[in-house]
């Protein structure tokens, strides 16, 4: 009798089969039956007949396939498939049976589409930004085929999928990059992982070496296991019907499987085994996340660059590699070669923010030296596999069905970048995504660029890096800095040059003394003591040091812009003066427009006001029965005199 499990995977073995008997025979344009396409890792299937909308299903199901063939989106085909399923069942639940004549041909379909469109939030959480992606995706296919002159979209579904989008594009929170301490220990990581995974496989291959055919020594013994593999004398499938059971096995060969201090489950021992074999001659796509994290901080470049270019995309130099990189989203293919770094040179630094100062280190990193690596780890395994010509990435798996398969790598599954993180016991804060890898290398070289965004750019454009990478931790902390260190130079800029005058208000007698305790020397306290040092509305500690003028040259503003200058002095004899100079402005004010006097006049008019406003009446009526009987003069220089309003 057979175990409902085993029913399960049975039928997922034949599914697996019908759909990569569609794939090589394609379904022509308008014909009946599955979709299917091939992505990195996965079997993508569409098929019209699940669906009451069939011919509609069709019609977007063809555009979908071309599409993707098209721009070998890759694993962004999920979303228009998606998109598709979603809209056909929306249709066909809303539509019932009138569903069978749904066509992007029929202008019917407008209200459907639009409902369908609106409806989309309401199955996400508010700012999700999978709705937009759903409804983007279908309008790009309609699209699509309103531009295929042979192909009927009705104008109304055409002009609404040209149109405005009916939803917004959602909340997208930014990832962080990690940090340096993060970044440290992951690189760390990544080179005891690449060490450990060569000499596992190199050990390996020894032992195999001292094993002969296990018909002839034994099917327990390791040796013999991994010389029966090694010479492919020996597949999965014989270990699984000729190994013993998992109770007959030696503590060696438990060991090896399951690990010390551990039983193997009799009825997935022989897989455990097989798979733990394979692993120890060929890398896993859990080992080749250490080479991933290698070369993205030793070339700065993003994931899938990194991970997709071959053997014939590597020219190593005298002095570093030259490596053939593509960059899928952006179909830009780049050249680019990378220096190895002489003990003496600093390479690109890993940053830190160190009790609120920004510190830079210098680890060593040398891009060839992880391609050489990485290309003499997989050499086998690429061997195994030789129509896979385009990454260097290449791993071995053990498929329940027993079938071992030598192909590209992908991340998924249990050997997802969380995973790896996991098992080398490295803890991150955040999302545990590759993705904050890049950023933190985007970061260091806008550090070593000096912030310079067209040279941080170089391998994208400025808007991707100032819409994308600028958001981090660190730039906003040196961003934050920048801006608060050029707020403060210009604002003691202004109160060095525009500081206001020094006003003695004591209603007794000045004396020297009172001056000196003031704050001034004993030599101006003198000169203003005697007079020599009045300049019209305000004394003058040192007329030869004006903010307006050369240090050495006499004042050339006075008196006008006593009442904006640090060095001005104004005692209690000075105010009939500042009354004239009062009336001076009052008549400017007349003349000028207030945006002109505001800019020529407007801060000596403030300090003014301020000075009369903390004199007593008794003090200002004195001070205009001097100006009455004619005992106080202001002179002013000829120019005071005429203002032009530019």
């Amino acid at each position: 009798m057979t175990s409902p499990r085993r029913k399960t995977k049975s039928r997922k073995g034949e599914e697996r089969a019908r759909l990569l008997a569609a794939l090589a025979n394609p379904v022509p344009p308008g014909g009946t039956g599955p979709r299917v396409m091939q992505i990195p890792g996965n079997l993508l299937a569409l098929d019209p007949a699940d669906y009451r909308c069939s011919l509609l299903a069709v019609q977007l199901a063809d555009e979908w396939v071309e599409y993707v063939a098209a721009t070998e989106i890759g694993p962004q085909a999920k979303n228009y498939k998606h998109a598709v399923d979603h809209l056909c069942r929306y249709v066909d639940k809303v539509l019932g049976e009138q569903a069978e004549g749904a066509s992007l041909a029929d202008p019917g379909l407008f209200d459907t589409l639009v409902q369908w469109e609106l409806s989309l939030p309401e199955e996400y959480v508010d700012g999700s930004t999978r709705p937009g992606l759903l409804a983007s995706s279908v309008r790009g296919l309609v699209i699509r085929r309103d531009d295929h002159a042979e192909r009927t979209v009705a104008a109304d579904l055409a002009r609404l999928a040209r149109g405005p989008a009916l939803l917004g594009s959602g909340d997208k929170t930014e990832r962080d990059e990690f940090t340096r301490k993060e970044k440290i220990a992951l690189v760390r990581n990544a080179w005891t992982s690449a060490h450990a995974t060569r000499k596992r496989i190199e050990n390996s291959w020894a032992l195999a070496g001292q094993g002969r055919h296990p018909d002839q020594g034994s099917w327990t013994s390791i040796a013999d296991l991994l010389w029966g593999l090694t010479h492919e004398e020996v597949t999965a499938e014989d270990i699984r019907r000729r190994v013993p059971l998992s109770r007959e096995w030696p503590l060696e060969l438990v060991e090896f499987t399951v690990g010390p201090g551990r039983m193997p489950n009799p009825t997935t021992a022989r897989m455990q085994l097989a798979r733990r074999l394979f692993a120890s001659l060929y890398p896993t796509a859990l080992d080749l996340h250490a080479f991933r994290v290698l070369l993205m901080d030793a070339t700065g470049h993003a994931s899938e660059e990194v991970t997709g270019f071959g053997e014939q995309d590597v020219e190593f130099l005298p002095k570093g590699v030259r490596l053939t990189l593509l960059k899928n989203r952006a179909r830009r293919l780049r050249h680019r070669a990378f220096r190895d770094q002489k003990p003496s040179e600093d390479p690109a630094p890993d940053v830190e923010d160190d009790g609120g100062q920004l510190t830079v280190n210098w680890p060593r990193r040398e891009a060839s030296e992880v391609v050489r690596q990485l290309m003499d780890l997989t050499a086998r395994a690429r061997a195994k596999a030789p129509h896979v010509t385009d990454t260097l990435f290449v791993n071995v798996a053990v498929r329940p069905d027993h079938t071992v398969v030598f192909d590209r790598w992908t991340a998924k599954g249990r050997a997802q970048f969380r995973h790896w993180l996991d098992a080398m016991g490295i803890t991150v804060k955040g999302d545990p995504h590759i993705g904050r890898m890049r950023k933190s290398t985007k970061v260091e070289k806008a550090i070593v660029t000096e912030g310079r965004i067209d040279a941080a750019a170089d391998d994208h454009t400025e808007e991707t890096f100032a819409g994308h990478y600028a958001q981090g931790t660190t730039l906003r902390i040196m961003s934050g800095r920048t801006i608060a260190t050029a707020q403060q130079h210009w604002f003691d800029q202004a109160l060095d040059r525009v500081d206001g005058p020094t006003v003695v208000t004591d209603t007794e007698d000045i004396d020297q003394g009172l001056l000196e305790d003031s704050g001034l020397s004993p030599e101006e306290a003198e000169s203003i003591m005697t007079g020599q040092l009045d300049m019209g509305v305000s004394h003058c500690k040192n007329p030869y040091q004006s903010p307006y003028s050369r240090p050495g040259e006499l004042c050339s503003v006075a008196p006008l812009r006593c009442l904006e200058c640090r060095n001005a002095w104004i005692l209690p004899t000075n105010l009939p003066q500042l009354l004239l100079f009062q009336l001076h402005l009052e008549r400017l004010r007349v003349l000028l427009t207030p945006q002109a006097f505001d800019r020529l006049w407007g801060q000596s008019w403030v300090n003014l006001e301020s000075v009369l406003d903390d004199r007593t009446p008794e003090e200002l009526a004195q001070a205009h029965k001097h100006i009455d009987a004619g005992e106080a003069h202001l002179d002013l220089p000829l120019a005071a005199h005429t203002e032009f309003d530019a």
